[in-house]
């Protein structure tokens, strides 16, 4: 099995994706105001449409994570820093387990970022989110 992963290379990983995610919804977000200056909107159903674009951004995140994660075990951004996220032995995750960490990395980032703590003290780089998905980060050249 490869070598597992620290929290700064996971970082910079999860950097890149969140950069990638924020690019696709600052497009979707500018074609939706270009569209709302065309077309008139009363001011109530505005805050509607505000409300649904912040959940359509909510699901796009977890379906980049989830989908990824249980495909290739990558994300672009892992792609790029050489690492790959699976189960112990080395199998990618199943959708449901993909979710459940996702999950996991909400719970480690809600209480000021304290669930990732363990990643610097786990002899196999887990955080929260690893432990409860059972799951592992490593290198994958």
């Amino acid at each position: 099995m490869s070598s597992y992963v620290g929290l700064v290379t996971r970082t910079f990983a999860f950097a890149l994706d969140a950069a990638m995610l924020t690019l696709v919804a600052v497009v979707a977000g500018v074609g939706a105001a270009l569209v709302l200056a065309v077309v008139h909107v009363a001011g109530d159903l505005r805050a509607v449409v505000a409300a649904i674009g912040c959940v359509v951004y909510a699901l796009w995140t977890a379906t980049w994570f989830v989908v990824f994660w249980s495909t290739t075990g990558q994300t672009p951004g892992n792609r790029a820093m050489h690492i790959r996220v699976c189960d112990p032995s080395g199998s990618t995750l199943s959708p449901a387990r993909a979710l459940l960490r996702f999950g996991g990395v909400l719970l480690a980032a809600f209480p000021l970022f304290l669930g990732f703590l363990p990643i610097l003290f786990d002899d196999r780089r887990r955080g929260l989110q690893d432990f409860i998905a059972h799951t592992v980060v490593v290198d994958h050249p």
